[in-house]
């Protein structure tokens, strides 16, 4: 069994940042793919981005690119993202998840993913 505890939600204005982090237990961590998601209020989970298992290859959801970076530490079993230049529309539950898979190729649907953490809250003010 696989547990995943973000953290580094928050609230910040716009045009600030903020790094949320993914802790994952078990040994196996390094061997599968991660994905971060959200979900505002009313509206369904949507991709934010996603990282193989070697950190080799990376996605991201249009609205973010440029803007955030996901990267993982495999030694501290951690996934992270980095998230610059927020904006107001950026607000909402934040959740990591990850897939038992070893490949290069990432996934962008949530139902590809078979674990989830509970999530942490973004807030950016206008």
């Amino acid at each position: 069994q696989v547990q995943l505890v973000e953290s580094g939600g928050g609230l910040v204005q716009a045009g600030g940042s903020l790094r949320l982090s993914c802790a994952a237990s078990g040994r196996t961590f390094s061997t599968y793919n991660m994905g971060w998601f959200r979900q505002a209020p009313g509206k369904e989970r949507e991709f934010v981005a996603a990282i193989n298992w070697s950190g080799s290859n990376t996605e991201y959801a249009d609205s973010v690119k440029g803007r955030f970076t996901i990267s993982r530490d495999n030694a501290k079993n951690t996934v992270y993202l980095q998230m610059n230049s927020l904006k107001p529309e950026d607000t909402a539950v934040y959740y990591c998840a990850l897939r038992r898979y070893r490949g290069v190729v990432v996934a962008k649907r949530w139902d590809e993913y078979d674990y989830w953490g509970q999530g942490t809250q973004v807030t950016v003010s206008s």
